[in-house]
Order: structure tokens, then C-alpha cells, then sequence
């Protein structure tokens, strides 16, 4: 299988070389891998284009866009960038972090696993992050959501769910919106990812007010969004967290801004959030 991969990245030199170096070490190799620069103000841009030398597979892209760290948009603009210059021939489209080391198998087992199961939408592995001397599963969701850094897509599915949506919360609506198409989602725990640098460690304090404003445009309501706050509120054990959340939802209605699906579309999505948080309810 033919594999495509966009790195958006922003100042990420003390990551950047280890993350393409385990994809050059892959015993699949990636068809495309383009890393996109996006306003960086180290020497990233300088170390991808070294890389760029030696495998005419990487290429680099440069696009300018704010400093500040938020989730969400800016990050999905600098998928477009990359995703812009690629060609359609692909039947694999990954996004993925640029602080991220792959075992040598990963992108092998991976296309296993699409070519295994043609409704296979969307797979990934695990992320790990170093905790003293050991790596540890980065425990932030549920064990089959595909996180936001190792996202992988079939092609088929990609098209059908409208590619990634630009905005914030896009992580969780492609899956949702892959499984409202009919399409499966994998995760395989033996993949194992060191995720180098962890998630949330330098968003900026607005990052789950946007998070707010993100379960509004989906139609998931006020308790699926005080739900949601709570949880993230509890796990990174800031409860300002909570408040922000509630916070964006409601300037979000008050404004009237735009939702990213219909009404058909968020009716799937708040069933099958509470379909999930009963089942999870009737486990314990």
C-alpha cells in the first residue's frame, strides 16, 4: 500500500530529526512524507532540509501562521499546506506529530491491517510517553480512540467523511464522522509510539475554552460538554479546565457561530457519545 504522510511542525528541533529518522528506518517506507514549517523560529526548518538531501521522499514546505500553540485549527491548516502539495495517487493518508518515534514495523503492520479489512476507515497504534526510567500508554482517552497525533486514513474513508474538518475538536469528529459513513476503527496496542513530547505540555491556557466552542459546533450539547470538561478537567487536575470548557460552549451559542455538521449528523454523534458513556457505565 502506498502511505502519505503530513507533519506539521512549529519549533520542534530538539524532535524533529528523531521522528523522521524511524520513519526512514521503517521496513514499509513512506511513498511521501512532507514536513510542513510551519513559522518556526528554530532550527527545524534547517534540520528538515538536511533530510531532504539524502531522501528525495521528504520534502519540506514553509508556511507562515501565528506563534501561539492552540489545538485545532492552526494545526489542520498546516495538514492542508502539506496535504496541498501531494499528488491523489495514495491509498494510505497519515497525519502525524513531529514528535513521535516509530518501531520499525509500525507502518508495515499498519497497512496489514487495512489490506485485512477493506470497512478498515482509519488505525493506529499507541502513545507512550517516558515516566522516570520507564514509557508508559499516555492514558488521556479511551483505549480506542485514535489520538490526534497518529492519525491514519483509507483513502476511501478520508473522502467520504470530507477530510479533516478546520477546526478545533477534529481529532474526535473524523472518527465519529468515519463510523456515521459505516467505516471501522483500529487501534492496536502492540504498535507502541514514544511520544516525545506530551500532549497539552505547552497549549495555552485558551486551548479547552476552544475545546468548548468545538463540542457546540458538533451539537453535542451542554451535558455531553459538561461531561467532557469534567473528565479532561479531572485528568489533567486543573479544574479551571471545567469552567473553560463551559465557558466556549456557551460564548459559542450566544454568538451563533457556525456548527461543522447537520442535524442528522449531530444526532449520530450525541447517540453515540452516550451509547459510549453507558456501556462504560455498565462495565464497572
Amino acid at each position: 500500500m502506498k502511505i502519505y504522510i503530513v507533519i506539521p511542525a512549529h519549533n520542534e528541533e530538539d524532535y524533529i530529526t528523531k521522528t523522521l529518522e524511524s520513519l526512514v528506518n521503517q521496513q514499509l517506507k513512506p511513498a511521501q512524507v512532507v514536513v510542513v514549517n510551519d513559522n518556526s523560529t528554530d532550527r527545524t526548518a534547517e534540520i528538515v532540509n538536511d533530510l531532504t538531501q539524502q531522501y528525495a521522499w521528504i520534502q519540506q514546505v514553509h508556511k507562515k501562521s501565528s506563534e501561539e500553540h492552540l489545538p485545532g485549527a492552526k494545526i489542520v491548516e498546516a495538514f492542508y499546506e502539506g496535504y496541498g502539495v501531494l499528488d491523489e495517487d495514495y491509498d494510505i493518508i497519515c497525519k502525524y506529530d513531529a514528535d513521535m518515534v516509530f518501531e520499525t514495523n509500525y507502518l508495515l503492520k499498519l497497512s496489514q491491517h487495512f489490506k485485512e479489512n477493506n470497512r478498515l476507515g482509519m488505525a493506529a497504534g499507541q502513545c507512550y510517553i517516558k515516566k522516570g526510567d520507564q514509557w508508559a500508554v499516555e492514558n488521556l482517552n479511551k483505549e480506542d480512540h485514535i489520538r490526534g497525533s497518529l492519525k491514519a486514513y483509507r483513502k476511501a474513508c478520508f473522502l467520504e467523511m470530507g477530510k479533516i474538518a478546520k477546526s478545533i475538536g477534529w481529532d474526535t469528529l473524523d472518527e465519529l464522522m468515519a463510523q456515521y459513513h459505516g467505516w471501522e476503527l483500529k487501534v492496536d496496542p502492540t504498535l507502541k509510539v514514544k511520544h516525545l513530547k506530551p500532549t497539552g505540555f505547552n497549549y495555552s491556557p485558551g486551548a479547552a475554552r476552544l475545546q468548548g466552542v468545538a463540542t457546540y459546533r458538533m451539537r453535542l450539547g451542554l451535558i455531553l460538554t459538561l461531561i467532557i470538561g469534567l473528565k479532561r478537567a479531572w485528568v489533567k487536575r486543573e479544574a479551571r479546565i471545567f469552567f473553560s470548557y463551559i465557558k466556549g460552549f456557551l460564548e459559542a451559542k450566544r454568538k451563533g457561530i457556525p456548527f461543522i455538521v447537520d442535524s442528522k449528523q449531530g444526532k449520530f454523534l450525541r447517540n453515540f457519545r452516550w451509547k459510549g458513556i453507558f456501556q462504560r457505565f455498565k462495565s464497572k
